[in-house]
């Protein structure tokens, strides 16, 4: 099922998720260095990467929405797309929650604030490997005239195959 919000021929969804995942991810992985090294310095790093985490997983949704959206009803892609979406904005709240108990004091995150990203962190391991099982398993997103010898997407005289 080929993508419904493209931009030089690429699905738009695909191309933002690394932000969140990868800005979220770290946040989790400066945590755990503050919490190893005992320096605050790596919780407000931590707390920074999470608010761009925050603003840019919205940024990713729409588009994730307006995909999803396209999936036939009934089929297993509709369900799981169903199940990534909802766990990621579960995710996105979560960590925007963290972030929020964290204003106050970023070099020094309460234990909630921290778990709470911890579980969000977690929750967002599966949440990404259904998105991996959408697009790699499912096809969702997949161009239909992809192919190993697949003309590039910007070319206007593609021929599909």
């Amino acid at each position: 099922m080929e993508s419904r919000a493209k931009l030089l021929g690429h699905p738009i969804h695909q191309m933002l998720i690394v932000f969140p995942l990868g800005l979220l991810a770290m946040a989790v992985i400066f945590d755990v260095i503050a919490l190893a090294f005992g320096n605050g310095y790596w919780s407000e790093i931590a707390y920074w990467m999470i608010a761009a985490g925050v603003i840019t997983g919205l940024l990713a949704a729409p588009f994730g929405t307006i995909d999803w959206m396209a999936i036939p009803s009934g089929t297993r892609a509709k369900r799981i797309g169903a199940v990534h979406g909802v766990g990621n904005v579960l995710v996105v709240l979560l960590f925007a929650a963290s972030w929020w108990m964290r204003s106050d004091a970023p070099r020094a995150p309460e234990a909630l604030a921290l778990a709470i990203s911890f579980v969000a962190g977690g929750l967002a391991l599966f949440t990404g490997w259904l998105g991996g099982e959408l697009v790699d398993r499912l096809a969702v997103g997949v161009d239909e005239g992809a192919h190993l010898d697949a003309p590039s997407s910007l070319r206007t005289d593609r021929v599909r195959a």
